[in-house]
């Protein structure tokens, strides 16, 4: 397994597509670099011009790539879908890079997947030992395997048939000869929108990736809905039995991009009242508040209007430096988060200050964050945390550390303030968190939202043994491999 180095979440992936457009693969390319935070380390597009599909794939950004005209020119066509990808399952290597083509008995098909099945091995095993050969250890191929094998005449049957075979958090964006196809799961874990750029629909992520291609905000996709695009008109599926949504908490707290709508609201807005919530909880007199860029700015806000304190911005984030950076000599490596943060010492000197962050996970950046700001001459640092402590692991599509890797884990807020070597440390309250949201209380019955990060709660419980595996390698074909 991939050992885990980052103290954030990693987002899932985007995923964007497109129905009649003589510009689909350059609108699909825009919407995906306005998701690529949802993934960095690969980007694809599958076009359609009626008769062919066109496939383009690379690793890392989509400013890298699709940028470049001579590359558009590879993938013609008024139909296409586009995916980013950071891997949760299956190695970083080409293959694995979506969105995934297939020629079936009845067409063409491609697929762009965002989230994660949790019964995919189980899945996988069956079909290989009735004959299935997959060239990817993505679970995404999985959803394509059970498509191919139904032996329904129609392909909204053949979908159907398959999605009642997976369990976990997903969207997908589906392309046919005919169709393009959204869906997402039964609870609504990962998100997807519909917009509309004059007779063309899109799918997407999030709206940020539609304002990006200048395209109308129709609505979300429902929790357990099939939408499907046909000779220019939508029509809605409802397949599952009827529940209530639990949508993933960390969209709002982290995930979407700020200007993102979730609910018809900005995420922005409500990170601010998070910071407000957190403000009213765990105050604490001190000069300045400062945020840890970018992730923690809004929440930071919040924090400092509603306490009255001065808001500064005490960090300042190097945007240029990438996630791969390249550290050749343990000396360089020892300067760890130095080369993405550093401090603004004539505000921070001589100051108490109120350190804001969206989240605790490890607690390795945050720690080197206190200790810079310590030797930049603060007097007092205090860490404020706008979520509960993060005491469980993800099944539903983000890759984050194993259970005993999670500081709030395996440690009380005493020990854990210790070990960031902070004055000290507090989180936002689960009921605090609600509030900030719905201005309702948790529903312990059945939770407004996917919030198992903090409780344990998980709408579907994974039915593979995960006991610290992912898939590695189901194939003699070298990971290294382009194709």
């Amino acid at each position: 397994m991939k050992k885990y180095k980052s103290d954030k979440l990693r987002e899932e992936c985007g995923i964007f597509g497109i129905s009649n457009h003589v510009d689909a693969s350059a609108l699909v390319a825009l919407g995906l670099h306005a998701l690529q935070h949802r993934g960095q380390e690969g980007c694809g597009i599958v076009s359609f011009d009626g008769k062919n599909y066109h496939s383009e794939k690379r690793q890392g950004l989509v400013g890298d790539h699709f940028t470049d005209s001579n590359i558009l020119k590879k993938l013609p066509g008024d139909f296409a879908i586009g995916h980013n990808r950071y891997s949760t399952t299956g190695e970083t290597s080409l293959r694995n890079i979506q969105p995934f083509f297939a020629d079936l008995y009845m067409g063409g098909l491609s697929i762009a997947h965002n989230g994660n099945l949790t019964n995919a091995l189980i899945l996988r095993e069956v079909l290989v030992k009735e004959g299935a050969i997959f060239r990817t250890t993505s679970d995404t191929e999985t959803i394509v395997q059970l498509i191919a094998k139904s032996k329904r005449e129609k392909f909204s049957d053949k979908l159907i048939e398959a999605l009642f075979q997976i369990k976990g958090g997903y969207s997908l964006v589906l392309m046919t000869n005919k169709k393009l196809v959204g869906v997402r799961d039964p609870f609504g874990i990962r998100p997807l929108v519909i917009g509309k750029l004059n007779n063309s629909y899109i799918f997407a992520s999030e709206t940020c990736a539609l304002d990006i291609v200048g395209a109308k905000f129709i609505r979300e996709v429902e929790n357990g809905e099939i939408v499907i695009v046909e000779d220019q008109k939508l029509k809605s599926l409802k397949p599952f039995p009827k529940q209530k949504p639990r949508p993933c908490i960390f969209e709002y707290i982290y995930f979407a991009r700020p200007d993102s709508l979730i609910d018809n609201i900005c995420a922005y807005d409500f990170r601010k009242k998070i910071g407000i919530e957190l403000a009213k909880e765990k105050d604490i007199k001190a000069d300045l508040v400062i945020p840890v860029p970018d992730s923690g700015v809004a929440a930071a806000l919040g924090f400092a209007e509603y306490s009255k304190k001065r808001f500064e911005l005490g960090l300042i984030r190097n945007h240029y430096v990438g996630r791969t950076f390249i550290e050749p000599t343990q000396s360089i490596r020892s300067l760890g988060v130095k080369l993405k943060l550093s401090t603004t010492k004539t505000i921070v000197k001589n100051k108490s200050i109120i350190l804001v962050d969206d989240s605790l996970v490890r607690g390795t950046t945050c720690g080197k964050i206190v200790k810079m700001l310590y030797d930049s001459g603060a007097k007092e640092v205090h860490v404020r945390i706008a979520c509960p402590e993060i005491r469980f692991p993800d099944f539903y599509g983000v890759d984050m550390p194993t259970k005993k890797e999670l500081l709030a884990h395996n440690k009380n807020i005493e020990d854990m303030c210790k070990h960031l070597g902070a004055d000290s440390l507090e989180f936002l309250s689960l009921d605090g968190l609600y509030k900030a949201l719905i201005n309702k209380k948790r529903n312990k019955e059945y939770p407004q939202f996917s919030d198992h990060y903090f409780t344990g709660d998980y709408p579907v419980k994974p039915d593979d043994d995960l006991n610290g595996m992912k898939i590695k390698q189901l194939s003699l074909l070298s990971v290294k491999s382009s194709s």
